[in-house]
């Protein structure tokens, strides 16, 4: 045929001719042979199928928390968004401190949790974990006899490349309490 091939024989007697640059799988009798790339990308070893990875493409998490008392701002005050100051972790740079977005690097399973602390009684808040503009979960924190108490709440939410979380503040005040605030998240696992 021309090409470089590979006969390979089956216990009947007939055989198949594989093509050294095929990647698609081959039905023998039923069972399915994995065809791996012969030229494998220049990728870092321990790559033994030739299957393309990225080098820390899993690798993705933040957490971030308020490092002051930050009394609100022009523009928590219009966006509603809460705004964290203080990275502690930001493993492939996808959380934004200056927007405090968290900007899904690839489609998957992602983590979050969020611990938002209030500072006066008798206010109530109401903090929900936005994913382009949707809620996705929330969190209450309404007692009226306690001087500090936190909205908290974790969850998993499938993510597609480019989509947007971050924490709104639905109900209630941007005042004082910040500085034990966290927000945190991680891929579980790519799709």
């Amino acid at each position: 045929s021309g090409r470089n091939s590979e006969r390979v024989w089956q216990t009947d007697g007939h055989s198949v001719e594989l093509g050294q640059n095929d990647t698609e799988p081959i039905i023998l009798e039923g069972k399915c042979l994995v065809v791996c790339d012969s030229t494998p990308s220049s990728e870092p070893a321990g790559n033994a199928l030739g299957m393309s990875v990225r080098s820390g493409s899993g690798r993705v998490a933040f957490s971030a928390s308020r490092q002051t008392n930050h009394e609100p701002t022009d523009m928590s005050n219009r966006t509603m968004i809460i705004y964290f100051d203080n990275i502690l972790v930001n493993v492939g740079t996808h959380f934004d401190q200056e927007s405090s977005v968290f900007l899904a690097p690839r489609r998957g399973v992602y983590s979050f949790n969020f611990h938002v602390v209030k500072a006066y009684n008798r206010q109530t808040i109401q903090v929900s974990l936005m994913v382009n503009g949707w809620p996705m979960i929330s969190a209450f924190a309404g007692d009226q006899d306690v001087t500090r108490e936190a909205a908290t709440n974790a969850g998993l939410v499938i993510m597609e490349k480019g989509d947007k979380a971050y924490l709104r503040l639905e109900r209630g005040n941007l005042m004082g309490g910040w500085k034990y605030s966290t927000f945190s998240g991680f891929l579980v696992f790519p799709l």
